[in-house]
């Protein structure tokens, strides 16, 4: 059954119910193919562009849907349970734009932001290096200032539409100051010298391509450093607050998905007479499972709603990353079992949904570095 949803205004009712019809029409029958096929949906994500799906917590005047983070969370959160892997991509994406957005000059935002948030371009974004990810003030890729341009070198792991992407917002050393010595980069994928190694082999998330990027004395012209040089990890950390969201509400819907396959399942399935949902401990364990993904909602949406109002988020971020995900990866598990052995197979959806959710325990920050983040914020609140 579908979430229920107390929408703030009646456009963003219509937008859920778009969004519900196209994910019907265009995502759920390509799904599993794409998924066993490790096929990247580039179409699909074309028409989600076309239909204004990309671009939805960007302002009308450079394309965007000019959409709260309350709503762009729960349209992220109904493509997650359809598709997890097209619901990280779009994710990804509005994170890939949101360099930009916050730290560009207006005229960098006029001449490259419509385009980005088009529809029908796709972003990508490179932070982790394979011996730098929980702390990316150790990455090693530096950009050398030579005349008008930068010249870029190292390689970039871990980079979701990695060799799928239209541009690449880059993270990497401009000075051997720590963490004050990491700029920004806005970078085209047709860039000579810029290519991706061979895509990582992956438990789950099969459908969205994930390769290391290397970097092979890429340049790029100096107008393309967003912000000034040195405040990169400031640029990408604020990011990551409003991907974390993003994670949290794709996470949330393949906790809905793994819940409704299970519920169905569990009114069909008679044992002893009767569905097996109408017996007393597999009807708890259901239970269990609604009231997690319903507390999931309430805690990613808590945080969408500070953010709306331009408070602070970063803690509630990094809650709302790390109930949203432990709970996803514990309500697919439980619904794998409420299959039983139907439920290991490939013939339900319920075993994609336990693979996929895993890594979201993982990227965007572990939910272990969440755990210092959290307590890091509250040493410094009063």
């Amino acid at each position: 059954m579908p979430a229920t949803r107390l929408m703030p205004t009646p456009e963003s009712e219509d937008l859920i119910a778009l969004t519900r019809e196209i994910l019907a029409k265009e995502l759920a029958p390509r799904v599993d193919e794409a998924e066993a096929t490790a096929t990247f949906p580039r179409e699909v994500f074309r028409t989600l562009g076309r239909a204004g799906l990309l671009s939805l917590p960007y302002p009308e005047e450079f394309g965007g849907g000019d959409q709260s983070y309350e709503v762009y969370l729960q349209v992220l959160e109904e493509i997650g349970a359809v598709w997890a892997s097209v619901g990280v991509g779009t994710s990804v994406h509005a994170l890939s734009c949101f360099g930009l957005f916050t730290a560009g000059t207006d005229e960098q935002k006029q001449q490259w932001l419509p385009q980005m948030l088009s529809g029908d371009q796709l972003g990508a974004y490179c932070l982790s290096e394979a011996h730098a990810g929980s702390d990316p003030a150790a990455m090693r890729t530096t950009a050398t200032r030579e005349g008008d341009e930068y010249v870029i070198k190292g390689a970039k792991a871990w980079t979701t539409h990695g060799g799928e992407a239209d541009f690449y917002k880059v993270m990497a050393r401009t000075s051997d100051d720590g963490a004050k010595g990491i700029s920004c980069f806005l970078v085209p994928a047709d860039s000579p010298g810029l290519t991706a190694d061979t895509p990582e082999r992956k438990m789950g998330l099969t459908g969205s391509t994930t390769a290391t990027m290397l970097f092979d004395d890429v340049r790029v012209p100096a107008d393309r450093l967003l912000g000034a040089e040195g405040q990169g990890l400031q640029i990408a950390l604020a990011g990551l607050d409003a991907g974390r969201l993003g994670i949290a509400a794709v996470a949330t819907g393949v906790a809905q998905g793994a819940l409704d396959a299970a519920i169905t399942y569990a009114k069909e399935r008679e044992t002893f007479g009767r569905a097996i949902i109408d017996h007393q401990g597999l009807g708890f364990l259901l239970a269990d499972m609604a009231a997690a993904v319903e507390s999931a909602r309430a805690t990613y949406l808590a945080a969408a709603r500070l953010k709306d109002a331009g408070r602070p988020f970063g803690r509630q971020a990094s809650i709302a990353k790390l109930v949203c995900t432990d709970n996803a990866m514990r309500v697919a598990t439980d619904a794998v079992q409420v299959l039983g052995g139907a439920g290991y197979t490939k013939d339900f959806p319920v075993e994609r949904y336990m693979r996929d959710v895993k890594v979201m325990q993982i990227f965007e920050g572990t939910n272990q570095i969440q755990r210092l983040v959290i307590a890091r914020h509250l040493s410094k609140e009063n």
